[in-house]
């Protein structure tokens, strides 16, 4: 009696199977004495008992998806950095709120599943999992011919950390005359490459170009979205009062910011106070963009902005001050 009637059909579970298997060890490396259950089982187990230690532990929850970027990664046939950038991408949205990740959860989805290439994508959420002392306890894998386009990948994540009460970064305590800082991108990291993707279309990915100082364009669009777990918690440390972080994602910097900021107040961002990557200018010449929708669309070099008063605007080692806290609203380009 044959089994592929199912196989016919578009899915492949012998495929599932070893795409699991090839994952296995990636995921175990992230487990820590909290995790309970391991691969396979219905739903994941995490201990809460550490949280014990907290005075008023509050669980932060999230889930976002690296977009578009996956089409890049197709184009090009590398696989090993989009589950980094998904990780990180999540673990900063609840830094924002003073968060350490607890656990992560990813979801793939594909027209055809290829064992290898899934493989890579997870081996990248989990050693950035591992980087973040985050467990990767869970995810599903998923073969959905019709719905995806051959050759296409889906990819979300769901994270989970945790922040004491009296430790949460609400944004609250912003005044006008607060500093913003800027701690640098890598590049566009995950978010507005619907439109680099066609304003570079036409272009050659592969070979480096002088104007993106030796990297091609493939590698200057695949650059991993930067983590800023540690450089937040070393700040945190050295008693630096962070009023308020905004992780500059979809929107860019004219809509990131004031999604922090108390009803009332706006702030003023110089263009030319953080380097830009390069590879935001070849975009906004390819397709003749003005700044205003450049600074709508990306980071802009601004990877997670930190609010602090002036008097701590020039401990934070690695950032550039890049504006201020005004009384009004919005954000204002200068």
């Amino acid at each position: 009696m044959t089994h592929d009637a199912y196989r016919r059909a578009g899915v492949d579970i012998d495929a599932g199977n070893r795409a699991v298997f090839l994952m296995r060890e990636a995921v175990r490396a992230t487990y820590g004495p909290d995790v309970i259950t391991g691969i396979g089982a219905f739903g994941g187990l995490f201990s809460a008992a550490g949280l014990k230690l907290m005075d008023d532990p509050v669980l932060v929850a999230s889930t976002d998806g690296v977009g578009t970027k996956t089409m890049a990664a197709a184009r090009l046939k590398r696989w090993d950095t989009i589950g980094q950038d998904l990780v990180n991408h999540c673990v900063n949205d609840i830094l924002v709120m003073g968060a350490r990740p607890l656990f992560f959860l990813d979801y793939v989805a594909s027209s055809r599943l290829d064992p290898e290439q899934i493989a890579a994508v997870v081996g990248g959420c989990a050693a950035a999992c591992q980087a973040a002392g985050c467990a990767l306890i869970g995810g599903e894998t998923a073969e959905m011919p019709g719905v995806y386009q051959p050759g296409e990948i889906d990819l979300v994540g769901t994270i989970v950390g945790v922040v004491d009460r009296a430790r949460i970064i609400d944004g609250m305590r912003i005044q006008a005359g607060d500093a913003i800082l800027a701690l640098p991108a890598s590049g566009p990291h995950t978010n507005g490459y619907s439109l680099a993707r066609k304003a570079l279309d036409g272009l050659d990915w592969g070979t480096p170009r002088d104007d993106l100082h030796g990297q091609s364009i493939g590698e200057a669009l695949l650059a991993v979205h930067r983590p800023y777990l540690a450089e937040i918690n070393a700040q945190r440390e050295m008693g630096i009062d962070l009023r308020g972080l905004a992780h500059i994602t979809g929107g860019g910097v004219i809509e990131n910011l004031p999604r922090v900021l108390p009803e009332g107040l706006g702030a003023v961002i110089r263009r030319d106070a953080c380097p830009v990557p390069p590879i935001f200018s070849l975009i906004q010449a390819q397709a003749t963009i003005d700044d205003a929708e450049m600074y709508r669309v990306f980071n802009m070099g601004m990877g997670m902005l930190v609010i602090v008063p002036p008097a701590d605007a020039g401990r934070v080692p690695g950032s550039y001050r890049v504006g201020e806290i005004v009384m009004g609203d919005g954000v204002t380009l200068a």
